[in-house]
């Protein structure tokens, strides 16, 4: 049962954003027939193929991630990084998103450099992941909090929100890949539920652990550690240019925030 319901809202999502982009070609098309398109209304149309297919991407990363996971595929590229820096940086990439929903973002950190071994993209996508979920269910003047603490043995990370919160009888089953929360806390901002899944997942593989509390109407809290620890690594040119990268992450991940406002 639950996972013909999991099955089901795949096929929605799919559905949702195609449908979109082959309405916004026949638009598109019928005004290039009609001679009266212009500049402007073309951008805007072209805008919308483009989120819409970041949506499909989104997807389709996530399935075939969750798949490699299965069947123990799925590999991490580890180095020795600041993780401080990471996920300073990818906090503050998504300020724009925060800024338009008229949102509150506090990044605080009573330390600028711990050295650990980690995958940073990995670790981006699990920011970017639960900052999305905290825009999306976090209402205009809300705040988000993203607070770093550690101790000789691992870095502890919370990102907090004044959202719409989780009920109760739900937080065991948040993580689950088929537990969604329900129908009325997901009609907002559609989803499969698997993000949540990867984000354990992710977390998991580099040997920290991810809770949540959450009170509804009050807001949710998301905290995750990673260990620290430095082993021999040589650090590959891939994560040279990671910064640069982050739009075109940040797009991706929170391609369903700007659907809203569609």
């Amino acid at each position: 049962m639950i996972k013909n319901e999991f099955f089901s809202n795949i096929s929605h999502e799919f559905r949702t954003p195609i449908n979109i982009i082959l309405g916004t070609m026949q638009v598109i098309n019928k005004n290039i027939e009609k001679g009266s398109i212009s500049i402007d209304s073309l951008k805007k149309h072209t805008n919308y193929i483009r989120q819409n297919s970041y949506r499909l991407l989104r997807l389709v990363n996530n399935l075939i991630d969750i798949s490699k996971m299965d069947i123990g595929m799925y590999e991490l590229r580890c180095c020795n990084q600041n993780i401080i820096s990471i996920i300073e940086d990818i906090t503050l990439s998504v300020a724009g998103y925060t800024k338009n929903n008229k949102i509150n973002l506090v990044f605080d950190t009573d330390i600028e450099e711990v050295i650990t071994y980690c995958d940073p993209d990995k670790i981006e996508r699990i920011m970017l992941n639960i900052l999305s979920n905290a825009i999306k269910y976090t209402p205009e003047y809300g705040d988000i909090e993203v607070k770093i603490n550690y101790n000789e043995d691992e870095i502890l990370v919370s990102i907090k929100d004044s959202g719409v919160g989780i009920p109760k009888d739900k937080l065991d089953i948040i993580f689950d890949r088929f537990g969604q929360v329900n129908g009325s806390f997901n009609r907002k901002c559609e989803g499969s539920g698997i993000g949540l899944s990867l984000v354990k997942n992710l977390v998991e593989m580099h040997g920290g652990k991810v809770s949540v509390n959450s009170k509804v109407n009050k807001g949710s809290e998301f905290t995750f550690s990673i260990p620290i620890r430095v082993e021999k690594s040589t650090c590959s040119d891939y994560d040279a240019d990671r910064k640069y990268k982050h739009v075109e992450r940040c797009e991706i991940e929170f391609s369903d925030i700007y659907s809203m406002s569609m």
